[in-house]
């Protein structure tokens, strides 16, 4: 049996998993929220628990605080995933302020829970789990192991279960991911085995909601992918970080010319920031 979430234990890079959906239920109802209040990134903790202090800003980081150079890291990535991400880093710093703001929330959030000795848990949720949710995590695990950060845990879910969307799956193929499926074509909702290394142990891919058993159910970080799910969950229950990180559904463009470059486009935006998040928690980890 595969594993339902990837892991990058301290003494070794292993683990990988990946979410899915059913229909939203009372959880993602906040009793005390405002009718009309929609933070964008939100805190949740427990009721002992200290709030988080806003992250500082990657830009403030020492020039002697950066990782080690990649040919030092040894991550077990294929070639082809190493070499997609390592075209990608010269692109971190140009991403938009507000974008960057919410990802160095993230990364301290990340950083905090890897200083205490937890794992850093990420679910990412989206409305079918189909696309941009299942992308987030494949490529958030990714990350974590090209710049050599352990103790990360990803998930993923949403509000309704459906099916990881073969040409999500065909745009992280594309991009250096090994994905099989002993699916036959007769179930809805099959299951992918997603390896990134030789070596590394694969993810385990199907579409379920964001609290299905196999998903964390508290001191996790949950990254709303889309606007909708955004909106239905304005509180998740169990989070201890609530961020916004909507991207735009490659969906628009099915059964179009524009289909393949549509997903590609969406595969490398993720890619470039779940990237940046983790060049900031590898900076702070080594200031």
């Amino acid at each position: 049996m595969l594993p339902s979430s990837f892991s990058i234990p301290t003494n070794a890079l292993a683990g990988l998993a990946l979410g899915a959906l059913v229909s939203l239920g009372p959880a993602c109802d906040s009793p005390d929220a405002e009718p009309d209040a929609k933070p964008v990134a939100k805190t949740e903790v427990e009721p002992d628990a200290k709030p988080a202090a806003k992250p500082n800003s990657a830009e403030s980081t020492p020039a002697q605080a950066k990782p080690e150079p990649m040919a030092q890291r040894h991550t077990p990535l294929f070639p082809e995933l190493q070499t997609y991400l390592s075209g990608l880093e010269g692109e971190l710093d140009g991403l938009p302020a507000e974008r960057r703001e919410l990802l160095d929330l993230l990364a301290k959030h990340v950083v905090a829970r890897r200083g205490a000795d937890q794992p850093a848990r990420l679910l990412f949720i989206c409305t079918h789990n189909s696309r941009r949710s299942h992308m987030g995590q494949l490529w958030a695990a990714t990350a974590a192991a090209f710049y050599g950060v352990d103790g990360i845990e990803t998930f993923s879910g949403g509000t309704e279960a459906t099916a990881f969307n073969p040409r999500a799956v065909a745009a992280m193929t594309r991009a250096g991911f090994t994905i099989d499926s002993d699916n036959d074509g007769a179930e809805q909702n099959p299951r992918y085995s997603v390896r990134m290394g030789e070596g590394v142990e694969p993810m385990l891919a199907f579409s379920k909601t964001w609290e299905d058993e196999s998903n964390p159910k508290e001191g996790f970080a949950a990254v709303m992918t889309c606007s909708q799910a955004d909106a239905a969950c304005p509180f998740v229950r169990g989070a201890a970080l609530r961020v916004a990180l909507p991207y735009d559904d490659p969906k628009a463009a099915d059964d179009t010319p524009e289909e393949a470059g549509r997903y590609d486009e969406r595969a490398r935006q993720i890619a470039t920031e779940m990237l940046y998040l983790f060049r900031a928690v590898s900076r702070a980890q080594a200031s």
